[in-house]
């Protein structure tokens, strides 16, 4: 079974068996320009690539998942904000299944992860929990009782939670939500703000440039912080406050027995930022004596695809 994790930055693929033990993965990068098309062509690539690296043809594939940002209807993918140009509906399923030949299922990118972790990783553990993915957004899937809440089609929304009344501008438009301050975009566009208006030195820009990325990804944000780049400390304290307050909110209402913190910051930076991120929560927790527990996603980097392999399987 092929799966892949369509995020704003990469697109993670993995082809594995009936045990989901990964016998091939590959990743590219999300365009940042173009359309949905575009992104398309980018996945297929990049499955191909998984399959190759597996020893198997495409073709062959029982089945390809896909877990995409935005509102999943069946195989059509609506307002992936953090995309190029995709406001608007997109059948990416039908698209990818035309281009690379096994039937496709297609899942909200978060809710996959989270699903992946339940069955799979460190949410084996509970009966209850939040899965927030700390990324180029912030996503979040939430279990209950064993099952994944869907709500009705858009919950674990928990990136847009609000923290600040009349806050900083979110990238969905909306003003204090946690994403305007811990997402990888929002935290991004902050920098460029703080050094180009303020004139807040940093390095984060040239070690970009060093580096040859063309967009402030996890790695370089943990290259600063090991550097100890006074403006890049200054902005991940920033985030955590608002992970932390966004994710004891939403403990306060749902009482859940676990936290999981993947997405590519989250896991890049791991134990010791998930245990800061559990300490912010702490003040903000209403029963604050049994605070639930905070892991690292298991599953690391390839949980997303590994958890849109999960949809082929369920499908069946």
């Amino acid at each position: 079974m092929g799966g892949i994790d369509l995020g704003g930055t990469k697109i993670q693929t993995v082809v594995v068996d009936d045990d989901f033990t990964v016998r091939g993965a590959a990743r590219g990068q999300t365009p940042r320009t173009g359309g949905p098309t575009d992104v398309a062509a980018a996945m297929e690539l990049a499955m191909r690539d998984a399959a190759a690296a597996a020893e198997v043809d495409v073709s062959t594939l029982a089945g390809i998942g896909v877990g995409s940002p935005g509102s999943v209807d069946g195989g059509d993918v609506s307002g992936a904000r953090n995309l190029p140009d995709w406001e608007g509906t997109f059948a990416l399923g039908p698209a990818l299944q035309q281009a690379l030949g096994p039937p496709v299922q297609v899942g909200n990118d978060v809710q996959v992860a989270t699903e992946a972790e339940v069955q799979l990783g460190a949410g084996r553990l509970y009966r209850s929990l939040i899965g927030v993915f700390w990324g180029t957004g912030i996503g979040g899937g939430v279990v209950l009782d064993g099952k994944l809440w869907r709500g009705r089609g858009a919950a674990g929304e928990i990136g847009h939670m609000v923290v600040e009344m009349n806050g900083a501008t979110c990238t969905c438009g909306r003003r204090g939500c946690v994403e305007a301050y811990a997402g990888r975009a929002a935290m991004e566009a902050y920098a460029r703000h703080l050094q180009e208006q303020k004139g807040r030195k940093t390095d984060l820009f040239k070690l970009m440039a060093r580096h040859q990325r063309d967009r402030l990804t996890s790695s370089i944000w943990a290259r600063a912080l090991e550097h100890e780049d006074r403006l890049a400390v200054q902005i991940i304290d920033r985030a955590i406050e608002a992970l932390g307050a966004g994710i004891a909110s939403a403990v306060n209402l749902l009482d859940v027995e676990g936290i999981i913190i993947g997405g590519g910051l989250g896991v890049r930076l791991g134990h010791p930022y998930a245990k800061r991120i559990a300490d912010a929560m702490q003040p903000h927790l209403f029963v604050d004596s049994r605070p639930p527990h905070v892991h690292v996603a298991a599953l690391g980097d390839l949980g997303g695809a590994i958890g849109a392999a999960l949809l082929v399987r369920d499908a069946s």
